[in-house]
Order: structure tokens, then sequence, then C-alpha cells
């Protein structure tokens, strides 16, 4: 008897978790049906799924597929809801620059790319166009950037010569392949131990 009344006591005191208003992901584009995942987040605020995603494809049908873009959904108490679509991720642009699919796995140790300051500024002018950038400078977003670039291993230069690029580039796909090999020597090790 009084284990029911300690149960009844805990439900009258136990919180209903309620999500926030609003949704942040980066959603890939060019997709015809949402990404795993993004349908239950958005079924907790009541945004009906299927009118979010005619949205946000009319909205990103001239962006390249399978670009990554940072969208923020605020839903409001009566069922509507608000989109905001910003530009790609400053990494996103950078890797593209630089011609590579992931960064480095020692960003302070070795050098994965190699970009201009004209990729730079080009990729601050896109940027500077996001509501969060609204009233930065260039040069603040500029060197935002270069800190971004040095944290995924992408050296910043004045001026890059093409043919010497390519071999870089080609010497470091060997060292990726390398270097993918170690890790998954490593993760079957560990699974034998286990």
């Amino acid at each position: 008897m009084a284990a029911k009344k300690v149960t009844r006591a805990s439900k009258k005191f136990a919180e209903k978790i309620i999500p926030p208003p609003y949704l942040a992901s980066d959603i890939p584009t060019g997709l015809t049906k949402p990404p795993p995942g993004l349908g239950p987040l958005l079924a907790q605020r009541s945004v009906n799924i299927v009118q979010f995603w005619k949205d946000f494809t009319a909205k990103t049908k001239d962006i390249k597929p399978d670009t990554p873009i940072p969208t923020r959904v605020h839903a409001n108490p009566d069922r509507t809801f608000r989109v905001v679509i910003n530009s790609p991720p400053v990494t996103h642009f950078l890797k593209l620059a630089a011609g590579m699919k992931k960064g480095a796995r020692y960003p302070k140790q070795e050098i994965a790319g190699k970009i201009t300051v004209k990729h730079v500024y080009e990729i601050a002018e896109i940027k500077s166009k996001d509501a969060c950038n609204e009233n930065v400078p260039l040069l603040v977003i500029c060197r935002r950037i270069i800190n971004s670039a040095h944290s995924c291993g992408i050296q910043v230069v004045h001026h890059l010569d093409v043919n010497e690029y390519a071999e870089f580039l080609a010497e470091r796909r060997q060292i990726v392949g390398e270097q993918d090999k170690e890790f998954e020597d490593i993760r079957a090790a560990k699974m034998l131990r286990l």
C-alpha cells in the first residue's frame, strides 16, 4: 500500500520534458526524403514533416547536392513554423577550396591542404551574408576563417602553384591511405581484445 502512494506521489512531481521550440541542425541538400533522425526531432516540436521538407527543398533547390546547410526551425504553438537557412559551414568551403575530403587527423603536426588568401576572402564574402555576421567587419570574418583553416590542418598561403599542389595532393592521398590502414589495424586489435 505504501509503495503505491510513493509511486503516485512521484508521478505528480515528475515533469514532462518539453523540447525547446527551435531546432538547429545541418541538413544535406538534394535528398528526396528527410534524413533519418530529423523526423522525430520535428515531430517533438509539432512540425509537419512533409510541409517542412517541401519548404526546405524549395529554398535549397539551387544549391549543389550533398552540401550541409545549417538550418534553424522555429516552431510556434499553433503548429506553424519558420525556417532560417544559412550558408554552408566554413569547413565545407575550406575543404572544397583545398580539394580534400576531410581535414588532418593531427592538425598541428601535419598539413592536409593549402588555400590562398583569395580563397579566404571569397569565403568571407559568402559568410558575411549570414545573419550572425551581419555587423561584423570582413577582416574579423577572414581571421575566423584562417583560424578554422588552421584547425583543419589547412595552410593559408599568398601564392599557390598548380603543379606543386597537385604533387602535394598525390602525396597526401598516400599518407591518408596509410593513416586509414593504421587506424583499421588498431580498431581490429581492439576488437580482438574484447
